[in-house]
This record gives C-alpha cells, structure tokens and sequence, in this order.
C-alpha cells in the first residue's frame, strides 16, 4: 500500500481577531500616565507635519468662559468646552474670585524688591533650586581653609558619600587611591565630621549618632554609652536591661532616650533628589452646590488637528502620487491619534463617574466609608471589559477634596461583617490605624487586642490578618510601640 501526498492549495473564508496597528496605539495610549502621554504627543507633532496644534482665537476662549459659567454635561466635557481645572484651582476660598497672580507677581520681584513700571517679571526668580548634600559639603571646605591636598581628600571622600550622608568606601580603598598615609585621611576625615549636618561621613548608624553627640559636647556620657551598646535595646524599648546594664533609673534613661530621639539617622535626608517625580492628576473631582463635578485635567496636553495646507497638499491633483501616499499615511496616522486620544480621555471620565457612584459614601463621609470594588463592578457598569477598566486605573490618578488617589485605590477586597453585610479592606486597615493612634503609650494594644477591637465592631479577623494589616500601615508591634514616658 503507498501514501499518494500532494500539495494542494485552496481558498478558506473564515473570521478572526487581529490587533491592527491602530488598535494597539489605542490600547498603548490607555494605559500610558499623563506624563508619558505629554511625551508621546510631543514626539507624535514633531515626527507628523500633518499634526498641527489648535491656536485658540478670542472667539473659542469667549466659548470656554461661557461654558465655565454654566451646568458641565460629560458631553461638554468630552467635547473640551470646560477648563475646570483652572477655574478650580485658581480660586481661593471657593468664593468665586479670580486670584490676581499678575498683579500678584508684580508686587515683588521675588527677591524682596519692587517691579517698576514697565518691567518685565523675571519668573525665575521664584524658582529655587536646592543644594545637594555634596554640593553644600563642598561649599563648606571652600570656607574653611584646606589646603589643595586636603581639599582633594576631602572631595574624595565627599564624592564617596550615598544619599544618606553615609561613607560607604572603605577607609583603606580610598587611601589606597588617593595614595595618601592614614592620618592626613583621618585628619580630614575629622574635619567633614565636625561639618554640617551632623553625622554626615559615618561609616553606620551608630558612628552617626555618636559624631552628632560629640558635636552637640554632651558631657553627662550616658548618651554616648547608651548608643554605643544598647541601640538594639532601644529599638525594642527594653529600658530595663539598660537600666540595670548602666546603673541607673528609669526616669535618667528617659531623660537621654529624649536627646537620642532628636538626632538625625539619615543626616542626608534634607538633602533629597532635587529631581523629584511630583503626581498630576488626570482627572478632578470637586463638589460645587451639593453636587459632584468632573473635570478632566486639559493642562499640558496640546488640542490637535489636522493641518488644512497638508490636507489640501494631498487632494491636489498636481502632487506626485509618491508625495500623496505619504501623506495620506500620515493623515491616516494623525486621525488615528486624535481620536485616540479622543477615546481615552471618554474612558477615563466613564471609569470616574462609575466610581463616584459607587463610592460616593467616600467622598462625602471619609475611609471607613470605603466600599468593596472589583474590576468587574466597573466593567459591567459602563460595558467594557475588564482589561480595559485594569489599563485605564494603572497610572492615573483623581484630585478629590479627600487627597489625590491612584485610582486602582477605589479597587480592593472585601472582609464579611458578622451581620452578612460587606466592608472594604482598607475600611478595616483605617480602623486599625485609627485605633492604634488612641492608645497609651505605656501600654499598647497587641494584635489580640485589636482583633477584639474590630469583633466589637462587627469586623472577624483572624490575627495573622491583622498582623498583615498593621504591617501594612508601617506600625511595628506592640512591642516596639511601648514608652516609658
């Protein structure tokens, strides 16, 4: 018996589900923050020279403070007739008058002196830009008369600082680099010891404390005894056995436990990332004549348009059939990222209705409020599928008069009461938090105690759970809550 194969080809009709390149750029720009979307959108206008910003003329900005004075439909909102944002924020006391910051800014010239008449506002001059910890370091050594060879030292182990003021490098490695003898290095090393701010070059915590001791000339010796040998004790507020160690009172390890608990352990800390990642929030939600107001937030992103002279290039019969493919793509491309943009910004206010429905108790009466939420729950309210609910919460954050929320905050597990009836977990976690800020310090609840705390409310947890809970929150045991004083 012999097999007969043959290649044979056929046509097949079938249907199929494909992520065309202009779907994915509309589920790219859904999930994308703010900021990221700024970029983008910048990078887009410069890569498109069909892409073209909307100038606002004297007739579209009368529009806007037309629409600023009336009731604001998610229609209106959608279309970009309101700047609420500004009309919001620029406000003071919710008294509807306009802040004058021109006028404002003319008092002063940021500097403690008066703008004359005529004069431009020099807006950088209320911009201020904070030191580095190893910028101010530097200053220092310029003022206290090192030598060029102490001054590359001193810059030496400056530049071997961590953010937290710490000296990680070896003492060794560095002398080894620097090709110097021990005690110029540690001669040095003395001097940005003493520098400001106290502790900065320590080698760990404890070095920290003891140079910030020895630079505030405490005399009475307990301090420096108590850090040296009992800072685990401390953490763990086991007073007693420093007590008995040192041979004295309770009420004299109170004393030096107060003086301890002014120094600084991050002597770096005032010194932060000058670069700092500050949140915009994509959307606002205020409260105006007992009723909930949203408002997308429009500030930094730029109306876009098609350009009408590229638009009139591509429908000119004399242009070259290469020129018109091209910009008929880039057309095609542009209509493609408006309407996106379009799309994600309707997503967005449909999520947040959906939300303020759901969580008005929230917003009007606090945390403990807070109702159990899915993903689903939003899914099926404004009939999209859940992925789409998970890309347009991850990243984006809502200005409430109760704080700025991511709002993948609104979505949380649920934790059954005894009556049958549900309540959010981070309902329980406010709680707790609550409950722990009303106890004596002498003595604290342990997690038991709260466990009973949250059965007397209704609340059934197990105390792992609470433990988790509390953890959660950055409140250590009660153990290491306990104070003396």
């Amino acid at each position: 018996m012999t097999l007969d194969f043959k290649l044979k080809q056929g046509l097949k009709l079938g249907q199929n589900l494909m992520m065309t390149p202009a779907l994915q750029q509309a589920i790219k720009l859904l999930q994308l923050s703010r900021l990221e979307l700024e970029q983008y959108v910048a990078t887009q206008i410069a890569e498109n020279p069909v892409l073209e910003e909307k100038s606002i003329d004297a007739q579209s900005e009368a529009s806007i403070e037309e629409s600023k004075s009336k009731e604001t439909s998610a229609d209106e909102l959608m279309d970009g007739r309101l700047d609420a944002v500004k009309d919001i924020v620029d406000r003071t006391g919710g008294n509807g008058e306009e802040v004058g910051w021109e006028s404002y800014l003319r008092l002063g010239d940021g500097r403690g002196g008066r703008v004359k008449a005529g004069e431009e506002v020099n807006y950088e001059n209320f911009v201020t830009v904070g030191k580095t910890l190893r910028e101010h370091l530097y200053d220092q050594c310029g003022e206290i008369g090192l030598s060029e060879e102490e001054k590359r030292i001193a810059n030496e182990i400056i530049g071997n600082l961590d953010d937290r003021g710490y000296l990680q490098a070896r003492h060794d490695n560095l002398i080894e680099t620097l090709s110097v003898s021990m005690e110029a290095f540690e001669d040095v090393l003395d001097v940005i010891h003493r520098m400001d701010p106290g502790g900065v070059g320590a080698r760990d915590l404890k070095e920290c404390l003891l140079l910030q001791v020895r630079n505030m000339r405490i005399k009475n010796g307990i301090v420096e005894k108590i850090i040296a040998h009992h800072l685990s004790d401390l953490e763990t507020r086991n007073y007693d056995h420093i007590a008995k160690s040192l041979k004295i009172t309770i009420e004299e390890i109170e004393k030096n436990v107060e003086i301890i608990a002014s120094l600084e352990p991050v002597p770096g800390r005032p010194f932060g990332d000058s670069n700092q990642l500050y949140i915009v929030p994509d959307v606002y939600l205020f409260k105006v004549a007992e009723e909930w107001k949203i408002a997308l937030n429009e500030d930094g992103l730029p109306d876009l348009k098609i350009s009408n002279y590229y638009s009139g290039l591509a429908e000119d019969d004399k242009v070259k059939k290469a020129e018109k493919e091209y910009l008929d793509e880039k057309i095609k491309n542009a209509h493609w990222l408006i309407r996106s943009i379009y799309q994600r910004k309707r997503t967005i206010v449909k999520v947040t209705q959906s939300i303020l429905r759901r969580q008005l108790d929230f917003f009007e009466k606090g945390v403990e409020h807070l109702k159990p939420m899915i993903l689903k729950d939003v899914s099926e309210d404004i009939e999209m599928h859940e992925s789409t609910v998970s890309r347009v919460t991850t990243n984006k954050f809502i200005h409430t008069p109760r704080g700025v929320f991511e709002l993948k905050y609104f979505f949380n597990n649920s934790v059954q009461l005894v009556g049958g009836e549900e309540i959010s977990s981070e309902a329980v976690r406010s709680m707790i938090g609550t409950y722990v800020k009303g106890e004596d310090a002498k003595k604290p609840y342990s997690d038991q105690k709260i466990v009973d705390y949250l059965e007397g409310r209704g609340v059934q947890l197990a105390r792992r759970t609470v433990a988790k809970y509390r953890e959660a929150l950055g409140i250590p045991p009660s153990s290491k809550r306990k104070r003396f004083y």
